[in-house]
């Protein structure tokens, strides 16, 4: 058995982040994040990549474009992403509602709260806490299908999202200050999706690097 601070500790000694971007997720504080977050609801992280190269050409990659933009045009430029029509309906009114409360980016980005971001269309707990954690900067840890694979390979099992959230929280903030929490969960998440993803095989995963 083990526990979240364990996990992370021995994680940390994988190098498990080399050759990625500082804070895992690409573009990593900007609007980017944003869009990001919702086109890889269900979709591969390639795939994704082909969607937002096709809006970053375009200059789609702002709020008020994608607000505005015309709905055939957005979702041939997401399809790559998969459910693009409902994508298409979650960004532009994602980023309508971001400029109706505040105003620009940089306002969400400081002052959006996780209630806000949960009453969107579309936009569910993993989601919102990877708009605040990569996009906005905070201290917020997210939890995902690797996460939960991961642990179940240790035994553990969670009924909900917020368990799970809970157990990876656990200890963090008596051992890092508030500061340093945001970098923190963000690599935390981070090296467990990249150690699955070398490690998983099948329905299995291989705990031994971690136990070395």
């Amino acid at each position: 058995m083990i526990n979240a601070m364990e996990l992370y500790q021995a994680l940390d000694l994988l190098d498990l982040l080399a050759k990625k971007p500082p804070m895992w997720w690409p573009a990593y504080g900007t609007f980017e994040v944003v869009v990001g977050a919702v086109l890889t609801q269900n979709s591969q992280w390639t795939r994704v990549e082909q969607s937002l190269e096709n809006l970053r050409a375009s200059d789609m990659l702002m709020p008020g474009a994608l607000a505005e933009a015309e709905s055939g045009e957005l979702m041939e430029m997401i399809r790559p992403s998969g459910l693009f029509k409902n994508k298409s309906k979650v960004l532009k009114l994602l980023s309508a509602h971001l400029l109706e409360d505040y105003g620009s980016f940089d306002a969400f980005k400081s002052d959006v709260s996780r209630e806000w971001l949960l009453a969107q269309k579309g936009i569910g707990p993993e989601t919102a806490d990877s708009i605040l954690c990569y996009a906005c900067e905070r201290d917020a840890m997210v939890v995902d299908a690797y996460t939960a694979w991961l642990l179940e390979a240790f035994g553990y099992t969670f009924e909900t999202y917020d368990d799970l959230q809970s157990w990876c929280l656990e200890g963090f903030a008596d051992q890092y200050s508030q500061e340093e929490l945001p970098k923190i969960y963000a690599l935390f998440h981070g090296m467990i999706v990249e150690y699955v993803k070398r490690y998983k095989t099948g329905k299995e995963i291989s705990i031994v690097p971690l136990a070395e």
